[in-house]
């Protein structure tokens, strides 16, 4: 029994990890953005799906990676500057447009990939099962969880030791106040939206070697990202992590003690604790 409730567990910390990355890109361009990006789904399937295509073709996984991102990274450039530069500012507009670009990146997707489920080949080093604690577990989801601390440790060092993360928080904070300094916050944005897009594509490669890639994927963990950011905040980086972690565990633990309810054991405690904390554990009122 304890093996199996440490099965558990690192399962939930290996689904969080991925959770993070996906979060923490979408809480990047809510937070800075005010935009409730509903295309952050399809990238995170679109990218899936370039990186199994890539990673298929070359045999290189870390190439599927790469390519995922750069090209996930380019479409979040033409939904920013192409469509949601015309709709700022007005944010009934913005969810119903970003929505839609989701719809399209969908069916683009299905002409492009079909319908069948892929899984993204991971590279050899990463099959099998290793020992862990008394237990045998996935080579592969023990990198999943590597790769979403370094990606936390990455995003914090950005935000808070260069000038792009200084420009960023003080966007969040007062963006009237940066332009007026002379700097060109749309640039800020922008660089922003392509960050939290390669992020996304980051997730989906990564993901989809072990969650597979199929067509509702993406409203799947459209859903999961919506939920970490709203537990954690808007726009805390720290609020992505804790709120991935408890979102993770509780789906793990959920699955197995009460898989009815599996969907009430993750939104019924964001039900509890926006009730007492209406911003999120780490949010700040605007």
């Amino acid at each position: 029994m304890a093996g199996l409730n440490l099965f558990q567990v690192l399962n939930g910390l290996t689904f969080a990890a991925l959770l993070f990355i996906v979060a923490s890109g979408f809480t990047l361009i809510f937070g800075l953005l005010r935009i409730v990006n509903l295309t952050h789904g399809a990238l995170y399937l679109f990218g899936g799906y370039i990186g199994y295509s890539i990673a298929s073709a070359s045999g290189f996984f870390a190439l599927g990676i790469l390519g995922a991102m750069i090209a996930v990274a380019a479409i979040g450039l033409l939904l920013d500057q192409g469509l949601l530069r015309f709709v700022r500012g007005f944010e009934l507009r913005e969810v119903l447009l970003t929505l839609g670009a989701a719809f399209v990146l969908d069916d683009l997707a299905l002409v492009l990939w079909g319908g069948d489920t892929f899984t993204v080949p991971a590279p050899e080093v990463l099959r099998g099962a290793v020992q862990f604690a008394g237990v045998y577990y996935p080579r592969y989801r023990l990198f999943v969880l590597a790769v979403g601390i370094v990606v936390f440790i990455a995003l914090m060092l950005l935000l808070n030791y260069t000038r792009l993360g200084a420009l960023i928080r003080a966007g969040v904070d007062d963006p009237e106040m940066v332009q007026a300094m002379g700097i060109n916050i749309r640039r800020v944005f922008l660089a922003t939206f392509m960050l939290g897009s390669a992020l996304a594509g980051l997730g989906g490669t990564v993901g989809g070697a072990f969650l597979t890639l199929y067509p509702t994927a993406d409203a799947e963990i459209l859903v999961f990202s919506l939920a970490v950011v709203i537990i954690g905040g808007q726009g805390s980086l720290v609020g992505a992590a804790v709120g991935s972690l408890l979102v993770g565990l509780l789906n793990s633990i959920g699955q197995v003690a009460f898989p009815e309810l599996a969907y009430f054991v993750i939104f019924g405690p964001m039900a509890l604790i926006l009730a007492f904390r209406p911003l999120g554990l780490f949010g700040r009122a605007s």
